[in-house]
C-alpha cells in the first residue's frame, strides 16, 4: 500500500486531439504515473483525450472514469458525478500512489481537472496536486489557418460562448482578438454577432483539429447550421497600419 502523504494526482494536457501535439514533458508525466485516467461520458464512447493517451500508454494503464461532461442544467447531477469521480480517483491514489488525468488542451483551461483535482484534495489529505500543460485549440486553431492571435498591445479575450452571446458580443465590441470556445450549438447566433460587430469577415472557426474530420473554415461560410460542439472560433481585429502597426 503506497502511502497517502506521498501521492501524486497530475493533471496532463494532450492537446486538442492530434497525437503529434503532446508535449515530450507530458508524454513523460503519462508514462511516469502508475494509472492514467481519462474522463468519458455516461453513453461510453472514446474521447479525444483518450485515443490521444492510448498513442502513449498501453490500454491495461488507462482506467476510464464517468463524467458528466455534457450535463449543463442539472447540477446536483453534475456534482454526483464529480463526487463519484473524485471517490474513483482518491481509491486510485491510495491503492497506486501516483496517477496523472489526461485532459484535452490545457488542464488549467476550463478543464474537468480543476474540480476533480478539488474533490481528491478533500479526499486524500496530503496529496500533491501538479499540473503539465498543453497545447489548446485556439493555438492549434492559429496554426492550422493562420490566424494570428496578437500582436503589439493587443489583449486576448477567451469566452465560453455556454456563457451567452452577450458575453461574447461584449467583448467584441473591445480591441484585440476574442477566441470563442464552445460555441458550436450556438453558431447562428455568434454568426448574428459577428456580423453585427464587424468582425465576421476576418474570423475562422475550426473542429475536431489534428483529427481526421477536421474542418478550418472562414465564419462567413456558417449558415446557421450547429457545428460540433467543441468547435473554436477566433475572430482578429482589424489591423492597419502595416508591419508594427500595433506596437
Amino acid at each position: 500500500m503506497p502511502d497517502v502523504m506521498s501521492s501524486r494526482l497530475t493533471g496532463v494536457g494532450v492537446g486538442p486531439g492530434d497525437p503529434e501535439l503532446v508535449t515530450v514533458k507530458g508524454v513523460d508525466a503519462l508514462r511516469a504515473a502508475e494509472v492514467v485516467v481519462v474522463p468519458v461520458m455516461d453513453t461510453g464512447e472514446r474521447g479525444r483525450a483518450e485515443a490521444t493517451v492510448l498513442h502513449y500508454v498501453p490500454a491495461e494503464k488507462v482506467v476510464r472514469v464517468v463524467f458528466a461532461l455534457n450535463e449543463r442544467t442539472d447540477r446536483k447531477r453534475r456534482e454526483a458525478a464529480w463526487d463519484a469521480a473524485g471517490e474513483r480517483v482518491a481509491r486510485l491514489l491510495r491503492e497506486r500512489g501516483s496517477v496523472a488525468f489526461a485532459t484535452i488542451g490545457d488542464p488549467n483551461v476550463y478543464s474537468t481537472f480543476t474540480y476533480l483535482a478539488q474533490t481528491v484534495g478533500e479526499l486524500v489529505p496530503g496529496v500533491v496536486v501538479e499540473t503539465v500543460p498543453g497545447i489548446t485549440a485556439m493555438q492549434d486553431l492559429a496554426a492550422r489557418s493562420g490566424a494570428v492571435l496578437t500582436e503589439g498591445t493587443e489583449p486576448l479575450t477567451l469566452v465560453p460562448v455556454t456563457a451567452g452571446s452577450a458575453v461574447l458580443k461584449e467583448a467584441l465590441a473591445g480591441p484585440g482578438t476574442v477566441v470563442a470556445y464552445k460555441f458550436g450549438r450556438r453558431a447562428a447566433e455568434v454568426a448574428e454577432v459577428l456580423r453585427e460587430t464587424g468582425r465576421l469577415d476576418d474570423a475562422v472557426w475550426g473542429s475536431a483539429l489534428g483529427l481526421p474530420e477536421e474542418s478550418v473554415r472562414s465564419a462567413a461560410e456558417m449558415d446557421g447550421t450547429p457545428l460540433p460542439y467543441l468547435s473554436t472560433l477566433i475572430a482578429p481585429p482589424r489591423r492597419a497600419g502595416g508591419r508594427g502597426g500595433k506596437l
